[in-house]
């Protein structure tokens, strides 16, 4: 455990009940598990369903991968609750715009949850940041991930999550192959270096 403050990360869907909470708690809890207490991963919604639980099958799915979906309510993004993050990943390409556009600060510390799974492996965790020091590897990294951006342009729809919200489970199983491999390939990088 680190004597730093968490490295904070917020997610952000639309309703916040689906994707972001599900990137939220199954990130927590690998992170957690890699570097204990050394995160703090949140999520919020551009258009929320404030007070909401998660969607019931989210919660099934987040307790199949381990992690807990106790507690969780869901809340909007406003400009405070992006301040003082250090990373934001946004479930899609609207939703990146969104954040920017309500904290233009966020711009170099915002990507979409599949962009920065796609950059991060090809991102060295330890040059210039300690090693017990997960915060500033991080730091340090994104750095990198951004002036990697541009070398990773793929079609702008892979950067997307699907919402699942609503429609048929055909659609939840392919939000389900978009998102957990993202969320497993940050979690392996902070394994590969922490």
């Amino acid at each position: 455990m680190t004597s730093q403050a968490p490295f904070r990360i917020l997610a952000v869907c639309t309703g916040n009940i689906c994707r972001s909470p599900m990137t939220e708690r199954l990130l927590q809890h690998g992170l957690d598990a890699a570097s204990p207490g050394s995160f703090s991963v949140r999520s919020a919604g551009t258009g929320a369903l404030v007070g909401s639980a998660m969607d019931p099958q989210i919660e099934g799915y987040v307790q199949v991968f381990g992690a807990s979906a106790e507690g969780f309510v869901s809340r909007q993004l406003t400009a405070e609750i992006l301040q003082g993050q250090d990373l934001v990943l946004a479930l899609s390409r609207e939703h990146r715009s969104r954040i920017v556009t309500l904290s233009p600060a966020l711009l170099k510390k915002t990507f979409t949850l599949r962009e920065l799974a796609r950059i991060l492996p090809g991102v060295p965790g330890e040059s210039g940041a300690a090693p017990a020091d997960p915060a500033a590897r991080w730091r340090s990294a994104l750095t990198r991930a951004l002036r990697a951006r541009t070398r990773h342009a793929v079609d702008p729809k892979e950067d997307d999550v699907v919402d699942p919200y609503r429609r048929d489970d055909h659609v939840y199983q392919q939000m389900m192959r978009e998102l957990t491999p993202a969320v497993r390939t940050l979690i392996e990088w902070e394994q590969q270096y922490g």
